[in-house]
């Protein structure tokens, strides 16, 4: 047998495959030794930009107050749970931030750290103490979410040349001094995480994806990973936040254990630049032709279905015409495992009309745009290679009430039956080999390829040659 390890669930979970399986991983990425010391020289010593120190004062001192200290308002926004950003511990990249803001005069009470939602639901308190330094809550700073639908709190800059209402969070458009944060990492459609995109999609309205998460957008072959020219989610952002302004960035990149791999803090653009530049030189898988089987997982992304759509789009990538997809994932979300209330409409009409019918429906000139309409159509980009019976999903989280509106084959059915009303994460090996035993069982003739992706949606494979 061959073993593999999917790191879910806090730990490693251990597979066993069969010998002929190819098991793949991206080059593992060296962490730094002192992540602590890395943010503070990132700060002080930028990439296109003065150090933060001397951007905040010039903000300090636009609004300087005739007693000391400044009047100015400052945001700092951060990505929300989805997405392992080290915002707390002795390498969190949050609280150097704002002991730089403060150092400079900013009162506690004129910063806001505002979590980059976009359209996903609002973090709960809980869940905003858990991602968050106490340090941070300590200093009495605001620590809010971003509302995409509450027109009151957005400011309408007007449209990009493409023709997207560009409407962006109030608090973040009125504050003197604007700071970005996040994670770099491979996106499905805007090629990669972090810069740009912690405004847009984060701070933007609902009404901002009519366009810049729009059908024609989505169907475009450029609006995929690591490619940025010419690819129009990734334009169409870059030109929302050059709208919106942003003062600096501080963005890192992580390893398979959420350790820091490198610190890029300054311009907008040329600070996203170095980063992505970081991770082409790892995340890229060349694989050995096309599978039958490909085993996958959702990575940290994964907390719900949603999300889960990531590791899928990779790892169709490398799966032949009619072939099978086994994913697992740890859906974490508490509140829906699956999506919201659109998401799972959409998915139930393309399990009705079939992938090619339904993203023919959004680009039909009689669709009326449906928020999360994106991510099903990111998913009809699997069920156009594979049939919906080819595809299985294991999520403990998820029982028969969940399954009634999902696509494909659910994993737990492969567990006995005394186990399957409340499976575990601890599971997904058996689910794993019992569902390979099963196709290859139901196989006619040939040798039948397996793989195994351990990165999730983390590592991009292309076919060699291809």
């Amino acid at each position: 047998m061959r073993e593999a390890v999917f790191p879910l669930g806090g730990g490693g979970l251990h597979l066993r495959l069969p010998d002929n399986a190819d098991v793949y991983s991206m080059t593992a990425p060296r962490a730094l030794a002192h992540p602590e010391e890395a943010i503070v020289e990132a700060l002080s010593a930028p990439i296109g930009s003065p150090p933060l120190s001397i951007v905040a004062a010039r903000a300090a001192s636009r609004r300087a107050l005739p007693s000391g200290g400044t009047a100015a308002k400052a945001v700092v926004v951060v990505s929300d749970n989805t997405r392992p950003v080290p915002y707390r511990g002795r390498s969190g990249i949050l609280r150097p931030i704002l002991e730089v803001l403060l150092a400079q005069g900013f009162d506690p009470r004129d910063v806001t750290v505002i979590v980059a939602t976009g359209t996903h639901r609002a973090m709960s308190d809980d869940e905003l103490r858990t991602m968050i330094d106490p340090w941070v809550f300590e200093r009495r700073i605001s620590v809010v979410n971003h509302d995409c639908r509450e027109a009151g709190d957005l400011v309408n800059l007007g449209a990009t040349a493409r023709g997207s209402e560009v409407w962006i969070d109030r608090r973040y458009v009125e504050s003197d001094l604007k700071i970005l944060t996040g994670l770099v990492e491979s996106h499905f459609m805007a090629g990669a995480s972090g810069g740009r995109k912690a405004i847009c999609p984060g701070l933007i309205g609902e009404k901002s994806t009519f366009i810049f998460h729009g059908a024609p957008f989505m169907a475009h072959p450029k609006a995929s990973d690591l490619v940025f020219s010419g690819n129009p989610c990734h334009e169409e952002a870059l030109e929302v936040a050059n709208m919106a302004g942003a003062d600096f960035i501080l963005n890192v990149t992580l390893d398979h254990n959420f350790q820091i791999t490198g610190v890029f803090a300054g311009d907008l653009e040329k600070a996203h630049e170095a980063a992505v530049s970081k991770i082409k030189s790892y995340v890229g898988i060349e694989v050995d032709g096309e599978y039958d089987v490909v085993v996958t997982h959702a990575g940290y992304v994964g907390i719900n279905h949603y999300q889960a759509a990531k590791a899928a789009v990779a790892g169709h990538r490398m799966i032949r015409e009619g072939g099978h997809l086994i994913l697992v994932a740890d859906n974490t979300d508490k509140v829906n495992p699956i999506g919201s209330l659109a998401y799972r409409t959409c998915l139930q009409l393309m399990m009705l009309v079939g992938a090619e019918g339904f993203e023919r429906l959004l680009l039909s000139d009689s669709w009326t745009f449906i928020p999360d309409q994106w991510q099903v159509q990111q998913w009809c980009k699997v069920f156009k290679r594979l049939p919906m019976d080819h595809f299985v999903y294991f999520a403990p989280q998820l029982d028969a009430r969940h399954w009634a509106s999902l696509p494909g084959r659910n994993g737990a059915m492969f567990l006995d039956e005394r186990i399957r009303e409340r499976p575990s994460l601890g599971d997904v090996p058996v689910v794993i080999e019992r569902a390979i035993a099963s196709i290859v069982a139901g196989s006619v003739g040939g040798k039948f390829r397996i793989a195994c992706l351990t990165d999730g949606p983390y590592g991009i494979p292309f076919v060699r040659g291809a």
